[in-house]
């Protein structure tokens, strides 16, 4: 079988001893019982009982070899390629993710709970299927999405963040930009109809990046909404339409 980098990956049974080094998959697998270990960053569930191994960019490799896994799961975008090369070179099975599209990321956890994992898709994702599956809703508003101050890093073209705004009415001014997947800009750059401030990575409060942007639109809004894939997928379907028919 291959991962969605198309490498292939020998797993000559079912995995039941799973690390995952991607939080919003952790989050999926989570009910599967086969979760034995996750990086710090994986907050939800917030009971998820599992040895941890350290960050997404920096994950403790002897930790992991010492959890015995069957595999290790991560995402081109989150994880370090060097990391993904050293865990395979030590004979650890990776089953690595690409995400830049809502439909691929349905698809990818589709491939991830029946091949890798031999296991029955769970019931949530059938329903972010249902709530995601259709055409793009009509754009009601532009927004921006900074991910990142000092320097100021937003959401660029390419990328799931951007897909799944547009796909609930919610155009991103920086889609195509021309300095790539998540442009550094000066803050004078960021305008839209409304400006999203996650809180992630960056933690931005109600004292933290608003200032910025006097007459303009700001909604402070959940990370794991606009970039998680997975069980969020479902929550972040009544948000963003509230979102997009309020702004």
């Amino acid at each position: 079988m291959y991962d969605d980098m198309g490498t292939p990956v020998h797993l000559p049974r079912p995995p039941r001893r799973v690390v995952s080094l991607v939080p919003s998959l952790t989050e999926a697998l989570a009910g599967t019982g086969v979760l034995v270990g996750a990086t710090d960053w994986c907050t939800h569930p917030a009971d998820l009982g599992v040895s941890r191994v350290r960050g997404t960019k920096n994950p403790d490799r002897a930790a992991i070899a010492a959890l015995a896994p069957d595999l290790v799961i991560a995402n081109k975008e989150e994880n370090r390629e060097l990391d993904v090369a050293r865990l395979r070179a030590a004979g650890v099975p990776v089953w690595v993710t690409v995400v830049e599209t809502v439909p691929q990321a349905l698809d990818s956890l589709g491939r991830l709970f029946t091949q890798a994992l031999r296991v029955a898709e769970p019931g949530w994702l059938g329903e972010a299927r249902e709530l995601w599956g259709g055409a793009p809703a009509p754009v009601t508003a532009t927004v921006a999405v900074p991910v990142w101050r000092d320097p100021w890093m937003v959401v660029g073209g390419s990328t799931f963040t951007g897909d799944l705004l547009r796909r609930a009415g919610l155009a991103n001014v920086f889609d195509g930009d021309a300095r790539g997947r998540y442009p550094r800009v000066e803050a004078a750059e960021i305008r839209a109809d409304a400006v999203l401030l996650p809180d992630e990575p960056y933690v931005f409060t109600a004292e933290d990046g608003p200032e910025m942007f006097p007459g303009r639109t700001v909604r402070l809004v959940s990370g794991r909404s606009l970039t998680w894939y997975g069980p969020s997928l479902v929550a972040a379907h009544d948000m963003l339409a509230r979102l997009a028919a309020g702004i």
